[in-house]
């Protein structure tokens, strides 16, 4: 099976590799060997460049559309969206399905062009997409795009009715569906199973001060990252010299964030690592820090929390969006109400106070992410995408491969 993936992110290449910056990728890019071929379809930087995550080459082919920098640059956009369907559309002819992330506007166009030509279509929604624009506005005078992306998410709900859908989290996917079409509710865990520690090797760390708390998220509105700042300073001032927070990430938030640390006089206490790509980097983050802090507002089904369960931290997080769902209703982490610092200055006070419940939470954490690995969710997602491309025209790719003369080429994009 032959499955496109379209997701709006940013590629760039060094002449030889494929890069992007979002670690979502590794998700994607895992599906081999449950699928023969992933075909990435992304928007190529003319620019050469390296970045964190490089596509593999094996069973991975990477298909480049016309640049645009950004959602924002509306000419560039309208000016790529022509050459950007022909080339889709060339590539349908040797897909046997189409997973395809919205409802960013090309991802609304790609989903038409998939149904009238009868190539299986599988939608993926991983965000509340007016929430997520209205959160990126750059100014009043963009407060237009809100009901614009309102209009998107209303038009991908349709496709849905016909077309099966991949969700993040409960929350999205009660969103979608409403049809005859399937929804899979899931995450995208970019944690291996061989990454988890052992329950043993968490309950032997040594609780001895300072006691480290490890926040990862971008640092922007929607993730509350400012809330950290107010966390750290009640902690100093109830037992002070005995935490110390670092928070993993970058965005634009970042000088408001170091702003906030220097008047707050928190400067011993908060640490800011920058970004740090997904892998064996972050994993180090993790393991070196005793809890989890999650302070968003807004939330699909963050998959930091599993990544930290597995780690064997003990979690504390807003209860927002999906969040409860991904910790069993609460069952494996410490959840509390959004904007509220004290409560998670308290929660993280109580854990170093008490052993036993974090033995509790540590042993029902690594449970919990064990069933939420990335080998496991890749195998739900896997067999979804199958069951969905079996349904309809599924197999019209191979058929139209097998139809073809053997002097006959296939028909490349040639992208922008």
């Amino acid at each position: 099976m032959r499955l496109g993936v379209y997701s709006e992110q940013l590629y760039q290449s060094d002449g030889d590799t494929v890069y992007t910056h979002r670690a979502f990728i590794r998700f994607v890019t895992a599906l081999p060997p449950r699928v023969e071929e992933v075909v990435v379809f992304g928007r190529l930087d003319p620019t050469p460049a390296t970045g964190p995550y490089a596509l593999p080459k094996d069973g991975v082919r990477f298909v480049p559309l016309p640049y645009y920098p950004n959602v924002r640059a509306i000419g560039g956009l309208v000016r790529a969206v022509r050459r950007a369907a022909k080339v889709f559309a060339t590539e349908l002819e040797e897909l046997d399905a189409v997973w395809i992330f919205g409802p960013h506007p090309l991802a609304v166009l790609f989903a038409r062009i998939a149904q009238r030509r009868g190539t299986p279509l599988i939608l993926g929604v991983r965000q509340d997409y007016p929430a997520y624009i209205g959160n990126r506005l750059p100014g009043r005078l963009w407060a237009w795009a809100v009901p614009v992306a309102h209009g998107l998410e209303r038009v991908f709900r349709l496709h849905s009715r016909r077309s099966p859908t991949v969700a993040l989290g409960e929350e999205i996917a009660a969103n979608y569906g409403g049809g005859a079409a399937p929804v899979l509710s899931t995450g995208f865990s970019l944690i291996p199973r061989q990454e988890l520690v052992q329950l043993d090797e968490a309950l032997a760390k040594s609780w001895d001060r300072p006691i480290r708390v490890l926040s990862v998220g971008r640092l922007d509105s929607e993730k509350n990252p400012l809330l950290l700042v107010e966390v750290a300073a009640i902690l100093q001032e109830r037992q002070p010299g005995a935490w110390r927070i670092a928070v993993a990430g970058d965005g634009p938030l970042r000088e408001a964030l170091e702003q906030r640390i220097a008047e707050r006089g928190v400067a011993d206490v908060v640490e800011l690592l920058g970004y740090v790509p997904n892998g064996p980097e972050l994993w180090r983050e993790y393991r070196r820090s005793h809890a989890f802090l999650h302070v968003s507002l807004t939330e699909g089904l963050p998959q930091v929390l599993f990544e930290a369960q597995g780690s064997g931290l003990p979690v504390v997080a807003t209860d927002v969006g999906g969040v409860s769902a991904a910790v069993g209703r609460g069952a494996s982490a410490l959840l509390m109400g959004p904007n509220d610092p004290r409560a998670a200055a308290d929660a993280l006070i109580s854990l170093a106070a008490d052993p036993d419940e974090r033995t509790r939470l540590i042993a029902a954490g690594l449970a919990n992410a064990e069933e939420q690995t990335m080998e496991a969710q890749l195998d739900r997602v896997a067999a979804f995408v199958r069951a969905a491309a079996g349904h309809g025209s599924g197999g019209q790719a191979k058929k139209n491969r097998n139809a073809r003369k053997p002097s006959e080429p296939s028909n490349p994009a040639d992208a922008a």
